[in-house]
């Protein structure tokens, strides 16, 4: 087994490594272990998870002396609220939780979000360690410490920076995802090369279908580039007081899209990325701040590798702007009553604006429905 590959996110005290590599779970106990500030650990997963990840993980906690317990969740977008948070921290209790004990958050950005949210209150604070089984948690949500849950106002409005003690991407594991949620991870990747690695971007270009269709260099590679570029974002700026917010690209518009169907199968987080990047792009055009064949070129990477990008993505629904403008004013970027946006003035140079004109938003999106 070759050793995986080490990411720091430099956050002083805070500071942890994401490794990336084939077949870390049967390895985690051991790269957990000198972390663990007792040989306990509490795995949060989901059913669906479970069912193929759980034993190797358990064995690979027992193979390194670490005592362990379990906790399953239902698997949907739709357990990341309060409910569930509260069952999650009662069962928690119920094991006797001490603040020396480690969560293990074993799954998706649901899993990840909603683990690393309880560990941020239970007992005020414990550690936590992420290793993430779908693209999307391993390109994005599992690094960088935003924990939370979603409201019916918004996503994720409720929450905390609470950084892990380690993240684990084993890109094995995404061999057992179904093709829908490779494709929705998969938005996450491309976003980096939109927002500052426009050689990144050409690079995918010509191996995303290599990346999705299971190359293991092709995925690693985009996993550690992926990575790479939000430790380097979040280091700067961990609680996104400036170019952090340049990792929302698409999704002002995408997480008004997932509010609008409630947050659930309907649309997929990275599906609503997908059609939000190109929102945005188009929004950019409209005011004059990028050319339109930037915006042309980002539509036909991503339905060349099989993404969605328009409002025409959900069968019989019926979109209406200005229901979507109303959920974008209750985001958690808004200051002032202005919504922030990520803009581009081509592939590769994003920018933040909080000057935009609603009516232009409303007409970007009127342009995007379907005939």
């Amino acid at each position: 087994m070759t050793a995986p590959t080490r990411q720091r996110v430099d956050l002083g005290e805070r500071s942890y490594d994401i490794l990336v590599g084939d077949d870390l779970l049967a390895s985690a106990g051991r790269h957990m272990a000198p972390l663990l500030r007792q040989p306990r650990a509490i795995v949060v997963t989901d059913a669906t998870v479970a069912a193929i990840h759980l034993a190797a993980m358990e064995r690979s906690l027992a193979d390194a002396g670490i005592a362990y317990d379990a906790v399953v969740l239902p698997p949907s977008e739709q357990t990341k609220d309060f409910g569930h948070l509260e069952k999650l921290i009662a069962r928690l209790l119920d094991m006797k939780v001490e603040r020396s004990t480690t969560l293990i958050a074993l799954g998706g950005g649901v899993v990840g979000d909603l683990t690393g949210f309880a560990a941020a209150i239970v007992l005020r604070g414990i550690d936590f360690v992420q290793v993430p089984t779908t693209l999307l948690a391993q390109v994005d949500s599992s690094v960088g410490g935003k924990t939370g849950i979603n409201m019916p106002h918004g996503k994720n409005l409720v929450g905390s920076f609470h950084q892990p003690r380690l993240v684990l991407a084993d890109t094995a594991v995404l061999s057992t995802l179904p093709r829908r949620q490779l494709l929705a991870g998969y938005a996450e990747v491309v976003k980096y090369g939109v927002i500052d690695r426009p050689e990144f971007f050409t690079w995918l270009e010509g191996h995303g279908m290599s990346v999705i269709d299971g190359d293991a260099g092709a995925r690693q590679h985009a996993v550690i580039e992926s990575c790479a570029a939000k430790a380097a974002i979040v280091a700067e700026d961990e609680r996104e007081a400036g170019p952090r917010a340049l990792l929302n690209l698409g999704h002002t518009f995408g997480h008004a899209l997932e509010a609008e169907v409630g947050f659930g199968d309907e649309l997929l987080h990275g599906e609503a990325v997908s059609i939000g990047m190109v929102l945005a792009l188009d929004l950019s055009v409209r005011l004059n701040l990028c050319p339109a064949e930037d915006a042309a070129r980002l539509r036909r990477h991503l339905a060349a590798v099989g993404l969605t990008t328009g409002l025409d993505c959900v069968q019989g629904r019926i979109w209406n702007p200005q229901r979507l403008v109303q959920h974008m004013a209750r985001d958690k970027k808004v200051s002032g009553g202005w919504t922030t946006f990520v803009l581009v003035r081509g592939i590769g140079q994003a920018m933040l604006s909080d000057e935009v004109d609603m009516t232009d938003v409303e007409a970007v999106l009127t342009d995007s429905l379907p005939a």
